[in-house]
Parts: structure tokens; C-alpha cells; sequence
């Protein structure tokens, strides 16, 4: 561990300090080109309809309810945990190209990402979210004090020439035809990227091109790790593609869980590497659960504490069937309605330390 305290090179590594979001504050936002290419159409009339408002009320209250709960949990496993500063999300901001009001502080792993000792916090695409950093700003100054390194990536003006106007939002077999010519609803004028598009596996790094993370975006994240990390660009067979931790999860050394809606269009390259994947189980959410900004694939979204022990959704009964057979131990936590806001134990989560070492699986060749 370096004496800073931020230390974090995988997802798998003996977990010591996390920062946990929160859904105080959780605001609607609005139904901007970004969150319709991002959601559902059934979705819609919902974000027209409340765009700027809390999220309801009793679905905020079951949803900190939850992230309690889990907090709780992390701290008698002996964890540090972090909480940012809730905030009212209801306020509207203006620059010169946008005027919104914003979203939440629920997921940290959207807008930070550790790299080794250095927190690198994410620029982000939709609008709702140009200033969700502040509600980490606390935290920052924290580690700021302790000496830790703390990147803030170019951040854009996120004008109308970073949106494609013309997207075909409301056709999934449009969306699977562009997506497979690498073209989406945030052009190249400008940096953008979400840190839940970014994979950590030591030495090497992947980040997928998607709704909310550009090409540049990947440039510029290889040349500031160019020194100690290689990063790849990484593809699945996704008509919507936006974060890659319900899509492809390393578990340890050697294992990957990969979501069998969206097979990875590079997965020889890790199996000649001498890592299985192995497909998560169907979810087992009712067809009827609100999710606004997410799918039932949230099963995957898991949290690793080490090499053995797994947080896993109560309810997702065949996804705690598949980790105790691949020998983990389950701790199971209720959190469905936190599902509702877009996220589960590892979008709510950025591991901050770890007992971790930089190693080399040799995954991307040089």
C-alpha cells in the first residue's frame, strides 16, 4: 500500500477502503438525446413527465434503506467506507452551451476510477451530469491533503456538436447496426467518457466505446498511462452500449464473467491468454420491476471483497447459484430498489484501497 492510501489495481484484490454512493438528492433528468439513447422508449413519457423533480420519494427512502444496509455490512467485514455529499439535484445550472438540472451522487464508479495510487475522475456525457463531481469534492480534498494523486480528465463544453441530433434512438436494429460500425450518439468534437466504461486488469487496462465514452476519450487515456499501463479498447456485440460492469466482470486471475446477451467480440484473446469466461445466469427480476435507466442485467453488477467473497442481490437466486459453484462465498444483500436508479454493488462503489499489487497478465501485447 502506498502511503497515501489510494491503492487499487483490480476489482479482485483484499478490499480495505470504498466510497458508497447515495440517492439522497436523486433527481429526474431531463429527457436529453443521451438518456433517451441510454433508456428505454417505455421510460420516456416518465422522464418528460418529471424532468427536474425528485425521484418518488418512497422509492428513494427503500433505495438509502439498502445502501445503509450495505454500508453496514462493508464496515463489520472491517472496510472504510466513504459517503459523498448529498446534494439537491433539482437545481438548475447554466454554461454557455447547456442549462439542466442534474441527476444524483449514486454511483461513484460513473465518475471515478483508481488506477494504481491515482484517482482519475471522468468528464462524463449526459448534461445531468457535468457537475456531479462536487458532490465528491469533500472526499477530494481529503486525499488532496494526504498527498494522494487526483486527476481531473479534460473536461468538454459538452456544446451541441458533441450529440448526433439525427441518432436513431427508438430503433434497437438501427442501434445494433451502428453500434456494430462503431458510430453512437456522442461524436468526436470533444472528450467524453463515464469511468464505468473503464476495466481494470493490472498492467492492462480496457474501456469500451459506447454512448458516453469517445474514441478520444480512449486516446487520451492511453497516452496519460502510457508509462505504466497498457489500455485497449474492448467490443461486445451491444446495441446499447453504456458501462461495461453488467457486461464483462473479472472475478480473480484466470476468470471473467461475461454477460451471454453481449458476447465480446475480443473474448479469443483472453482465453489464449489462459483466462476462462465463463456466461452469469439469467436475472431473476420480475418483468414489471422499474428500472429507469438500466436493465435486468444488473445481476452482474456485483462487489468483489477478495478473491473469495462475493456481494450478490438477495433475489438473484441462479447468479448466487453459479458464484458458490465457481467457489465463492456469497454475501447476499437486498438491493432492487436501488436497481431502479441505474446501478448495483459495484456502480454504487469506487474501491479507493485495496491489497493490491501492480502485475502483468500480459492481456494486451505490447
Amino acid at each position: 500500500m502506498n502511503k497515501v492510501g489510494i491503492n487499487s489495481h483490480n476489482d479482485w484484490d483484499p478490499l480495505q477502503e470504498i466510497i458508497v454512493g447515495t440517492v439522497k438528492g436523486a433527481t429526474v433528468p431531463p429527457l436529453h438525446i443521451t438518456v433517451k439513447a441510454c433508456s428505454y422508449p417505455d421510460y420516456w413519457p416518465f422522464f418528460s413527465k418529471n424532468a427536474g423533480k425528485p425521484f418518488p420519494e418512497e422509492l428513494v427512502n427503500k433505495a438509502e434503506k439498502e445502501l445503509n444496509d450495505f454500508v453496514h455490512i462493508l464496515e463489520q467485514e472491517g472496510i472504510v467506507v466513504k459517503r459523498p455529499t448529498p446534494f439537491d439535484f433539482t437545481q438548475t445550472y447554466k454554461t454557455p452551451h447547456i442549462e439542466t438540472s442534474g441527476l444524483y451522487a449514486a454511483m461513484p464508479r460513473d465518475v471515478l476510477t483508481v488506477i494504481g495510487n491515482e484517482v482519475i475522475e471522468a468528464p462524463m456525457a449526459w448534461p445531468s451530469r457535468y457537475f456531479e463531481f462536487l458532490a465528491y469534492q469533500n472526499l477530494k480534498q481529503e486525499y488532496l491533503d494526504m498527498g494522494c494523486q487526483w486527476t481531473q480528465a479534460p473536461k468538454g463544453s459538452m456544446s451541441k456538436e458533441l450529440y448526433c441530433a439525427d441518432y436513431p434512438i427508438a430503433s434497437l436494429e438501427d442501434r445494433h447496426k451502428l453500434a456494430g460500425e462503431n458510430k453512437f450518439v456522442t461524436t468526436e468534437h470533444e472528450i467524453c467518457f463515464d469511468a464505468a466504461d473503464v476495466v481494470r486488469m493490472g498492467k492492462d487496462i480496457f474501456i469500451q466505446r459506447s454512448q458516453v465514452t469517445n474514441e478520444k476519450a480512449i486516446a487520451w487515456l492511453t497516452q496519460h498511462l502510457k508509462e505504466t499501463h497498457r489500455v485497449q479498447e474492448i467490443r461486445f456485440k451491444d446495441p446499447n452500449p453504456m458501462h461495461i460492469d453488467a457486461t464483462f466482470v473479472p472475478l480473480r486471475p484466470g476468470l471473467i464473467l461475461i454477460n451471454p446477451d453481449r458476447p465480446c467480440l475480443q473474448a479469443q484473446q483472453f482465453k489464449d491468454a489462459g483466462w476462462d469466461l465463463v456466461k452469469a445466469a439469467a436475472p431473476c427480476l420480475p418483468s414489471d420491476w422499474p428500472l429507469y435507466l438500466s436493465s435486468k442485467w444488473l445481476c452482474m453488477n456485483i462487489l468483489l471483497l477478495d478473491t473469495k467473497r462475493v456481494v450478490v442481490e438477495r433475489q438473484e437466486e441462479l447468479n448466487i447459484k453459479l458464484f458458490k459453484s465457481l467457489g465463492f462465498e456469497v454475501i447476499p444483500v437486498d438491493f432492487r430498489h436501488v436497481y431502479s436508479f441505474g446501478g448495483s454493488f459495484h456502480c454504487v462503489t469506487c474501491d479507493i484501497r485495496r491489497d493490491s499489487r501492480l502485475e502483468d497478465f500480459k492481456l494486451i501485447k505490447e
